[in-house]
């Protein structure tokens, strides 16, 4: 009898569910194709192939080219010019036929022909500086750019080329077949900038006060253009924004400078004898056993003096890199120089700080071991860093990365002060940049195209980073500071930019030099995004895991996007499609809010409806199995004796009264809540997120609940959640910590008079 009336109940509420079909016939509207939100990415993806796998590993044909170089650099420090003599070997390793090379020459930028300028609207505000209204208006273009004098084989014989702007294209003298290498001359010069004037991502900042100049040369020679399973040659123009797509291979360069500069760049210094002084090797010795506390290599005082008296002899510095995809250098009689060593993976690495005076105290005691610091969070997420030293240069108004060498920002008043934004914008930048070396510079993505490959994931590791290092150096954080206050990467602060005017917001897998608000679009949101995506939906394990899997695979490769997106899932059993699509190809934005909160109580079906019920089938009132008739409160049906907690005639609790549904063994488990409600929560923003709820009881106890975002699969517009409870829930939030970056909070809790507070907990979330 017990089973009888329960499969009778289960086909009964399906039956009637039926019936409510047949009687309410919907409107008919016209048909439609996908739109779920959870609609799998294989329209957006490119079909798995032997180059690229569905898993996001490369494939068992995978390939790419290597460019090696061997350069003789010379600086001519009096008119500011660098000349250069390179040979180029291009290894072929592509199955395809080559029969020509592309290479780029992004110095072009600043020719005075160069078309940079004029791809950006203009016009005149009322008022401006003075400093922008000349340089814009009242000065001649500065005359940068290469000058090609040769351009020739191995043997010297001229090679046909053709400029495109900030391209070149060789012509072959005969196609390339797999496996081919080919090599070839360049002999250029340039006109340097001054990166100060104009911020250029290389150049010199010049110090009348002594006649002398500071050095951080990049993108200083033509380098090859990278071809790939993708799009084959990846030629498109360098406009000034959007960075760089590059081959590996290895560097054999020699730097001719003043003789009382001192020089550091990518690869090792392969005659450290003849460039140092004794007392430097010495002290070079001594930070090879440093690992706590920096060594000065070149003081401040020798480096006053190096500035009084120029030299005229010059000296030669050579270096060899192995495996890298590009190369810088910075150079300066004026430049102060400290290193210490850092344990990654059992090895040691020279972290090391190249600044003038104008940067101490605050580069003295804070860049070497920030540097450190960095090395050390970045191999812990992802591999340990391979090379054997990274560089950070001090210069003004600058943040760029190169292999094992970066220029970064921060700069005290002329006193020595500094603010606490001075200290914590100069150790994130170095951070930052230091990061580079990681993305793209190992995990070598097109940054062309990707912007927020390198850019994105690199300040969300830049967070993570920051993070260990006010845990490892509490001492640099200022009073009444728990944690480093990071500008990027909790969810609160990008809802400013989600919740912003759409016209001016561009989906993250847009080309960088296409998108509006570049710092949000390709540093900030991505970055918010995986940080979602670890502390919230996967957790850091999971996150982990395969976010070092990804490292793994395509270090020292050339991975796209859908790589990344695959092996986080492959690696995790994580599906992410819906995620990727929302927070990387829409400009969706999150937004969930509670709708209503209906209470019920559990009474007996009143009479009339039971026979109503049993005359539909055609059977007694009697015959009907136990039935719960749930009743709203406050609504016509929730009466006088329901108000007053009659329950059910003939049974003082609900577990009695169903009893006849259970066997002994399940009576024994079965709870008895005293509070029945339905929540319905509602989704105004476009993302589908997890659902994230506080409840809050009468006792003051709270639960909180991630629902999954898998919620939303069925009604992307709202859905509801009926609760039975022993305790009466007096309070509901949705994401109570901010996690979700969800940009209005006013429809976030219930009953309404709790919204005010946590919208203002909000606010000083994102003011934080």
């Amino acid at each position: 009898m017990i089973k009888f009336k329960y499969y009778f109940l289960s086909a009964l509420f399906v039956s009637i569910g039926v019936f409510a079909q047949e009687q309410e016939q919907p409107e008919r509207k016209p048909g439609h194709t996908n739109q779920n939100k959870f609609k799998q990415l294989y329209d957006e993806f490119s079909t798995p192939n032997m180059f690229r796998t569905g898993s996001g590993a490369p494939g068992p044909a995978y390939y790419q080219q290597q460019a090696d170089y061997k350069m003789d650099i010379e600086l001519d420090d009096k008119n500011a010019k660098l000349s250069g003599f390179e040979t180029i070997t291009y290894t072929n390793n592509s199955p395809d036929e080559l029969k020509y090379l592309w290479v780029q020459l992004d110095q072009n930028v600043r020719a005075k022909d160069s078309k940079s300028p004029l791809i950006s609207g203009s016009g005149f505000s009322g008022v401006q500086r003075a400093s922008t209204f000349t340089s814009s208006y009242l000065k001649d273009r500065f005359d940068g750019g290469f000058r090609i004098e040769e351009v020739s084989d191995i043997n010297g014989k001229p090679l046909q080329y053709m400029i495109n702007r900030t391209m070149m294209r060789i012509e072959l003298p005969a196609p390339m077949h797999t496996g081919d290498q080919f090599s070839f001359n360049i002999r250029w010069w340039y006109n340097i900038n001054d990166h100060v004037d104009g911020r250029g991502r290389s150049g010199y900042e010049y110090f009348p006060e002594d006649d002398n100049r500071n050095y951080v040369i990049a993108q200083f020679y033509p380098r090859m253009a990278v071809y790939n399973d993708v799009e084959g040659w990846q030629n498109s123009q360098f406009w000034g924004r959007d960075e760089f797509a590059l081959p590996f291979g290895n560097f054999e360069v020699n730097i001719t400078v003043p003789a009382d500069h001192i020089l550091d760049a990518t690869g090792k210094l392969m005659n450290r004898t003849e460039v140092f002084s004794k007392e430097m090797l010495k002290r070079y010795a001594k930070a090879k056993k440093s690992y706590n506390v920096p060594v000065i290599i070149v003081t401040q005082a020798e480096s006053e003096a190096a500035i009084k008296i120029k030299s005229d002899k010059t000296k030669t510095w050579k270096l060899y890199a192995e495996n890298v995809r590009d190369f810088g250098f910075a150079t300066s009689r004026r430049y102060i120089w400290d290193m210490m060593t850092v344990k990654i993976g059992g090895k040691d690495v020279m972290a090391v700080s190249l600044y003038s005076k104008e940067g101490n105290p605050l580069w003295e005691e804070w860049s070497t071991k920030t540097v450190a610091s960095t090395l050390k969070s970045y191999s812990r997420m992802t591999f340990d860093y391979p090379y054997h030293k990274a560089i950070s240069v001090h210069a003004k108004q600058q943040g760029m990365e190169y292999p094992m060498i970066c220029w970064n920002y921060g700069r005290p008043d002329a006193e020595g002060n500094y603010s606490d934004r001075t200290k914590f914008g100069m150790m994130s930048v170095i951070i930052h940049e230091v990061g580079h070396n990681f993305f793209p510079m190992i995990v070598n993505s097109d940054e062309r195209q990707w912007t927020w490959m390198d850019e994105g994931l690199n300040t969300f590791l830049q967070y993570v980073a920051e993070q260990d290092f006010g845990k490892w150096y509490p001492d640099a954080l200022s009073a009444g500071q728990d944690a480093y206050p990071s500008r990027r990467g909790p969810a609160a602060k990008i809802v400013p930019y989600m919740g912003g005017d759409q016209d001016y917001i561009s989906p993250i897998m847009t080309k960088g030099l296409n998108v509006h608000q570049f710092g949000n679009n390709a540093y900030g949101k991505p970055a918010t995004a995986l940080n979602i995506l670890r502390e919230t939906i996967m957790g850091r394990e999971l996150f982990d895991y395969a976010f070092r899997e990804y490292t793994h695979r395509w270090m020292f490769k050339h991975p796209t996007p859908e790589d990344f997106f695959r092996t986080m899932e492959d690696a995790s059993a994580f599906d992410l499609d819906w995620f990727w699509r929302g927070w990387f190809y829409t400009t969706d934005y999150v937004d969930i809010g509670i709708k209503e909160v209906k209470k019920y109580r559990v009474t007996n079906m009143p009479k009339e409806e039971a026979e109503k019920l049993a005359s539909r089938y055609g059977i007694t009132v009697d015959d009907l199995p136990p039935l719960v008739f749930m009743v709203e409160e406050g609504s016509d049906d929730f009466t006088e004796d329901i108000k007053d907690g009659t329950l059910l005639e003939n049974a003082p609790t609900l577990k009695e009264y169903l009893m006849d549904n259970f066997t002994d063994e399940e009576r024994k488990n079965i709870k008895e809540p005293k509070y029945f409600y339905q929540v319905t929560f509602t989704k105004p923003g476009g993302l589908v997120m997890p659902l994230i709820v506080e409840y809050t009881y009468a006792d003051g106890t709270k639960d909180k609940i991630t629902y999954p975002a898998q919620i939303w699969r069925l009604n992307d517009n709202e859905v509801s959640k009926a609760i039975a409870s022993d305790k009466e829930i007096v309070g509901i939030i949705i994401d109570p910590d901010l996690e979700t970056a969800d940009i209005d909070t006013s429809n976030n809790s219930w009953p309404k008079e709790e919204q005010e507070s946590l919208f203002d907990a909000f606010k000083n979330k994102i003011k934080d």
